[in-house]
């Protein structure tokens, strides 16, 4: 009867330390979030963000961002341009309502780290690196990234083989520890 409970008690032990790895890096994303972007032919936010995040320091190899903006959240200041932005000439919202990514890959580099993953945008699908920075801060943290889009590559306005096909975007997202 002993020799059963052993095997057993092993097993729960295991389990449960699997579950406590699991809980200490998934994070939740806080309000206060900030999705700006600049280009030649806009600059402005991003309102709408949500997604999964889990990241641990210790075990980046564990990690995994997945993540949707809602397209139609855009935000340039300007009523006009938010309407254009939105049309079929650019975003097309009605038709590609969010702008996904999801990671495959992380990476710890001399500034901070990177994730490399898909960005699906206006329907298309594209390999992209992204560099951040975390900071953590007992049970929250905050996430950093800059980095640019080649929005042509996504048919996203007209291409124009110059630096306007590009967009700079800016991240910030403070997070909690679920």
């Amino acid at each position: 009867m002993k020799k059963n409970i052993y095997p057993a008690l092993a097993f729960v032990i295991l389990i449960a330390s699997a579950f406590t790895f699991v809980k200490q890096q998934n994070w939740n994303i806080n309000p206060g979030y900030a999705v700006k972007f600049s280009g030649k032919h806009a600059d402005g936010i991003f309102k709408t963000l949500k997604g999964t995040i889990v990241f641990d320091e210790q075990k980046i190899s564990s990690s995994k961002f997945d993540i949707t903006i809602d397209v139609a959240s855009i935000n340039t200041g300007n009523g006009l341009k938010n309407k254009h932005a939105k049309s079929p000439k650019w975003f097309d919202a009605d038709k590609y309502p969010v702008i996904h990514f999801v990671s495959s890959s992380f990476s710890q580099t001399n500034n901070g780290y990177e994730t490399k993953g898909e960005l699906e945008m206006h329907g298309i699908k594209k390999n992209l690196t992204i560099p951040f920075t975390f900071t953590k801060n007992g049970d929250m943290g905050i996430f950093n990234g800059k980095f640019k889009v080649n929005r042509s590559e996504f048919g996203i306005g007209e291409a124009k083989g110059d630096e306007s096909d590009f967009t700079i975007l800016a991240v910030s997202v403070p997070v909690t520890s679920k």
